[in-house]
């Protein structure tokens, strides 16, 4: 098989949508991205070292984490499941100190 026959099934694995057949890369944000966005704006509108611009930030957190273990659960095509697992990994080293 041509290099570029390679790479356009590897595109087509990655990022065709498994139930509709169209190449899906980002989406329109859902509920939970939604409220991560919000709480993120609430949270540049208070004083960091608050306890609400702690809290703000902690439910930032806890939404971002929400969004993308629905994305690991239920994402479209693997690029969104792994899209998912990359905020989960980025999440749980920022938690631990490492990021």
């Amino acid at each position: 098989m041509a290099p570029e026959a390679r790479l356009g099934r590897a595109f087509d694995w990655l990022f065709r949508d498994r139930q509709t057949g169209a190449i899906t890369i980002g989406q329109r944000p859902n509920a939970l991205l939604w409220l991560f966005l919000g709480a993120t704006a609430a949270g540049l509108l208070v004083d960091g070292g608050s306890l609400a611009g702690r809290a703000l930030r902690g439910l930032a957190s806890v939404y971002l984490a929400a969004w993308a273990a629905d994305e690991v659960l239920r994402g479209v095509n693997p690029w969104r499941r792994i899209l998912g697992a990359g905020v989960i990994l980025w999440l749980a080293l920022r938690l631990g100190g490492v990021v």
